[in-house]
């Protein structure tokens, strides 16, 4: 009997070739588009796009129809609501910037859908994800970079559990974008040349102090800048609109450049610096997920370490420093480690592990 494998189709590219290339492998797909929009008009859907919106859903089901399998709409926008945009706002308020797709892809794509598909007889699921899984010589299960440096996404998986691992397919980690590109060409797709989504698809106009704004019923107001030796130097709007590592939008009249190299939500204070003083050769991390090994036993290990999606990844050793916490020393001071942010651990091409920056 074959193998019946849940796709979830954002109506994007990667997921719409995943789901032909699993056919052509002769498992059984069923393609599953995610509702996870709140309260979503199709005039906005339209404008804004997104992986997630109702101009994704005709996208997938349109692709479903091309490649010969079902499709389905699930809804999941209360998973969502709580677990990707409640921790986005929380976040922010506590002085913290997250990583909302982290969130999405362990409690919503895999954790929510996984659920959803065994319970409908799946086997499995599958992504269009730019990552691969490999089993290693320890037995355990981890992410592998995919083939192509500029794509790979697995820095956003790095929380995903050995049980969702042996049920996850993700076909495309072993092609290049432009492969995918021109396969989905070649068999008439018609997503073949579709943009990818570049922005958090809650927050297509990118103001996240807007949204939280909306979104909370208690923010913190204005406060002081303040500079390393804690002098007030200015007032800012509320620390939801600063990150670490920020020079734009300050408003303070310096003479020279000048950067967010702190927040503290408990005095409501951002801490100004200068350019240097945004770099550091160490961060603290917790709530630690393990992939290609159980834990740190005791053990100081050389890895590589991206402090953010976009990072190329620095040379540091970690070793524990808590039941649930990890320190980490970089060889070279890297910019703007970023509470609320995901580090994570790379042992060659595979995730080891990582946790949430404090």
């Amino acid at each position: 009997m074959k193998e019946k494998i849940v796709v979830g189709m954002s109506g994007g590219v990667d997921s719409s070739v995943a789901a032909w290339l699993l056919k052509q492998q002769g498992y059984e797909v069923v393609g599953v588009t995610m509702q996870i929009w709140q309260d979503e008009t199709e005039e906005y859907a339209q404008e804004n796009g997104g992986c997630c919106g109702l101009g994704a859903v005709e996208d997938a089901r349109r692709v479903a129809w091309q490649i010969g399998i079902p499709h389905y709409v699930m809804n999941f926008k209360r998973e969502f609501k709580r677990s990707v945009m409640d921790y986005f706002v929380d976040e922010y308020i506590h002085g913290r910037t997250p990583n909302p797709c982290i969130a999405c892809n362990r409690y919503v794509k895999w954790e929510s859908l996984l659920k959803r598909a065994m319970e409908i007889g799946a086997d499995g699921i599958a992504t269009g994800h730019y990552a691969r899984i490999s089993r290693l010589p320890n037995g355990r299960l981890a992410i592998k970079k995919s083939v192509t440096a500029k794509k790979d996404q697995t820095y956003a998986l790095y929380s995903l559990t050995q049980e969702q691992l042996a049920r996850t397919r993700m076909p495309v980690g072993e092609y290049h974008k432009e492969e995918i590109r021109e396969m989905a060409e070649r068999i008439g797709l018609n997503v073949a040349h579709k943009a990818d989504s570049q922005e958090i698809c809650f927050v297509p106009d990118r103001d996240y102090a807007g949204f939280i704004e909306r979104q909370a019923e208690e923010i913190p107001g204005e406060g002081n800048f303040v500079d390393m030796q804690g002098r007030v130097i200015g007032r800012h709007k509320g620390i939801i609109h600063y990150t670490v590592g920020q020079r734009k939008g300050l408003n303070l009249a310096m003479g020279h450049p000048v950067f967010v190299t702190g927040i503290r939500p408990q005095t409501n204070e951002v801490v100004i610096g200068e350019s240097g003083d945004v770099f550091t050769d160490r961060l603290t991390c917790n709530r630690l997920s393990w992939m290609a090994v159980d834990g740190l036993d005791g053990e100081e290990r050389r890895v590589t370490a991206k402090i953010r999606y976009g990072h190329p990844g620095a040379a540091c050793v970690i070793r524990q420093a808590g039941d649930d916490e990890v320190f980490c020393r970089f060889d070279e001071p890297v910019r703007a480690v970023t509470p609320g942010q995901a580090v994570v651990f790379y042992e060659g091409d595979y995730v080891l592990g990582g946790g949430i920056i404090q």
